[in-house]
């Protein structure tokens, strides 16, 4: 049996918010131009579990989605460089986990969306995704 990793990815509400991913459904995970993002992207298999993060506006955790369909040439860029994963919504937070609430929590500090607060796509370990998800509930 396969090990689910889990992951964080972040999108700004005005270009592709939580309500409309889902509206549609399903989605692929579209405009990274990260090397260190794209990597990540690579390393998602079908079944992974992620956090949906909204940022610069609400700047929170706002529901679960889970990988669909593992990584592919990147339909919007002729670049083969680029890549997306599909994924699809599984369930809302009850309450949104803010950023603030992310760093005021010792067991997070370490987590990229502190560190690395540009990465868009980004790991989780199981405890601080159960961590997010238990915030939220």
């Amino acid at each position: 049996m396969k090990n689910t990793q889990y992951w964080l990815v972040k999108s700004e509400p005005f270009k592709y918010s939580w309500d409309k991913f889902n509206e549609d459904g399903r989605t692929f995970w579209d405009g990274v131009r990260n090397y260190q993002a794209r990597n990540n992207l690579k390393a998602m298999k079908e079944g992974d579990l992620v956090l949906f993060y909204h940022s610069n506006e609400g700047k929170h955790v706002v529901g679960v989605a889970k990988v669909v369909k593992e990584f592919y040439q990147d339909p919007t860029t002729p670049d083969p460089n680029w890549v997306v994963v599909d994924l699809a919504p599984v369930e809302p937070l009850k309450s949104p986990v803010t950023l603030e609430q992310i760093k005021a929590e010792e067991s997070l500090k370490d987590i990229s969306l502190v560190r690395q607060g540009r990465l868009s796509v980004m790991p989780l370990k199981a405890t601080e995704f159960d961590k997010i998800l238990e915030m939220g509930s």
